[in-house]
C-alpha cells in the first residue's frame, strides 16, 4: 500500500476540530476514525507557518478523482457552514476528510460512502485563508 502523505494543520484547525469530534452530535459520523487518525498523524503549525499550498479549513481548492478524472472546485468548511452554497464540502464528507491538510500535488486514498476507495488529487489551493492573512477563519 502506497504511504499516505504528510500533512499540515493550523493550530487553530487542529483544535477546532478536536473540539467538535468531543461534542456528542459528532460522536457517531461515519468516517470519524479517519478524521481523528489524519488528525493525530498531521504536523501541527501555528496558522502563521502553514505552507500556501496546503488545504485547510475553509480553503478553496481544486481536487481531481482518479477513478473519474473528474475535477471539482470547493470549500473545505465545518458541517454548520456546509449546504449554505453548492460549492461547499463539510469536513465529515470522506472527500472532506481527504483533502485536510494536503498540499498541491498530493495524492491520497480515501475510503468511499458505500465502500470501496476514491483517490483524491490536490490540483491547486486556490484560496487559504491563512494565505490571505486571516488567521481566524
Amino acid at each position: 500500500m502506497k504511504k499516505k502523505p504528510e500533512i499540515t494543520l493550523s493550530r487553530v484547525d487542529a483544535e477546532r476540530l478536536e473540539r467538535m469530534l468531543e461534542s456528542p452530535d459528532y460522536k457517531s459520523f461515519p468516517g470519524r476514525r479517519e478524521l481523528e487518525e489524519e488528525i493525530a498523524r498531521a504536523r501541527i503549525v501555528e496558522p502563521t507557518q502553514v505552507p500556501a499550498s496546503v488545504v485547510t479549513m475553509n480553503s478553496s481548492v481544486r481536487f481531481r478523482i482518479a477513478s473519474s478524472g473528474s475535477t471539482f472546485s470547493l470549500t473545505l468548511v465545518y458541517p454548520r457552514d456546509a449546504g449554505r452554497s453548492s460549492d461547499t464540502i463539510s469536513i465529515l464528507a470522506p472527500v472532506g476528510s481527504a483533502l485536510l491538510g494536503l498540499s498541491e500535488g498530493d495524492e491520497i486514498a480515501w475510503p468511499a460512502p458505500g465502500g470501496g476507495m476514491l483517490n483524491v488529487e490536490i490540483v491547486e489551493v486556490t484560496y487559504q485563508p491563512e494565505r490571505s492573512g486571516d488567521f481566524a477563519a
